[in-house]
C-alpha cells in the first residue's frame, strides 16, 4: 500500500524531472540563431557536453544553414570551429557572408569511415575547438555511445550529420533532429529525440542562403506560389481545360 504523505506532482522537488515538461540543461547552451527552435530544445539551444544529431536525405544541403548561426557565435568569442570530413569542402565565401571568421574555421579532410571516427573521437577528447562538426554516415550504435561518452567531458557542442535511414536506428545522442529543406527558402525540423516529452509537428524555419536575400525578387522568395496550377475549367467532353485555352477557343467561335 503506497503511503498517504506521498508528495504530488506538483509538490516535487524543482531537482526532480518530470517526464511531461522540457529538460532543463545545466551546462552552456549556444542558441540556434531562431527563437522558435531554441523553445523546442533543452536548456534553449545547442547543449555543449553533449551529441546533437542532425539526418537528412541529402548532405551538403541543408548543414551549413542550419548551423551558420551557432557557428558564428562560437568564432564570435574566439574560439575554432572543426569540421571533420564534410562531403563537399566548405564554400569559404558563404561562410564568412553567414557571420563565420575566416581564420576560425578549421577543416579535417577524412574520407575513410574509420578516419572521420577517429579524427571525431580524439578532438572530443581534446576539448579543444568551440565546436566540432562531423559528417558520420556509417556510424554504428556502440561508435556513437561512445562519442557521446566522451562529450560528457567536452565543452564544445558536438554535431554529428548522419543520413537519414539513420532516424530508426538506436542512438545515444540525447538530441536528434530531422532536418529538410522547403521550397520556400525553409528548413524543415523534426526534433524526434530530445529530454522532455515528444516533439508534434515540424517547425518551418525561414532561411534563405548567404547573398541572396539582396538579390531575389519577392516572387522568387516564395517559389511555391510559381508552382500553383492554374485554374480549370470543364469542357464538352467532361475533361478539365486550362481556363486560358477555353476563353481562347470561344473567342474564335464568336
Amino acid at each position: 500500500m503506497l503511503p498517504q504523505n506521498r508528495p504530488t506532482l506538483t509538490e516535487l522537488p524543482p531537482a526532480v524531472w518530470r517526464g511531461s515538461d522540457l529538460g532543463a540543461v545545466t551546462v552552456r547552451a549556444c542558441s540556434s540563431g531562431w527563437p522558435e527552435l531554441d523553445r523546442e530544445l533543452p536548456g534553449g539551444g545547442f547543449p555543449a557536453r553533449s551529441i546533437t544529431e542532425i539526418l537528412s536525405p541529402q548532405p551538403s544541403v541543408v548543414e551549413w544553414r542550419l548551423l551558420a548561426s551557432a557557428l558564428a557565435t562560437v568564432t564570435a568569442s574566439g574560439k575554432q570551429v572543426v569540421v571533420v570530413g564534410p562531403p563537399k569542402p566548405p564554400h569559404l565565401p558563404g561562410l564568412l557572408r553567414a557571420g563565420l571568421a575566416e581564420n576560425a574555421l578549421v577543416w579535417i579532410q577524412a574520407d575513410a569511415p574509420a578516419q572521420r571516427l577517429w579524427a571525431t573521437e580524439q578532438l572530443v577528447k581534446a576539448n579543444s575547438a568551440g565546436a566540432i562538426v562531423a559528417w558520420l554516415p556509417q556510424a554504428r550504435a556502440e561508435q556513437i555511445r561512445r562519442l557521446q561518452v566522451c562529450a560528457l567531458s567536452c565543452e564544445a557542442p558536438v554535431f554529428l550529420f548522419r543520413p537519414e535511414a539513420a532516424r530508426h536506428d538506436s542512438s545515444a545522442a540525447p538530441l536528434r533532429l530531422h532536418v529538410t529543406a522547403g521550397i520556400d527558402w525553409e528548413l524543415m525540423v523534426s526534433v524526434f529525440k530530445r529530454r522532455g516529452p515528444a516533439h508534434a509537428g515540424v517547425l518551418r524555419l525561414r532561411s534563405v542562403p548567404a547573398g541572396l536575400e539582396d538579390i531575389l525578387t519577392p516572387r522568387l522568395q516564395r517559389p511555391s506560389l510559381l508552382l500553383k496550377k492554374p485554374e480549370t475549367t470543364s469542357n464538352a467532353v467532361g475533361r478539365s481545360a486550362p481556363a486560358e485555352r477555353v476563353d481562347a477557343q470561344l473567342a474564335v467561335h464568336e
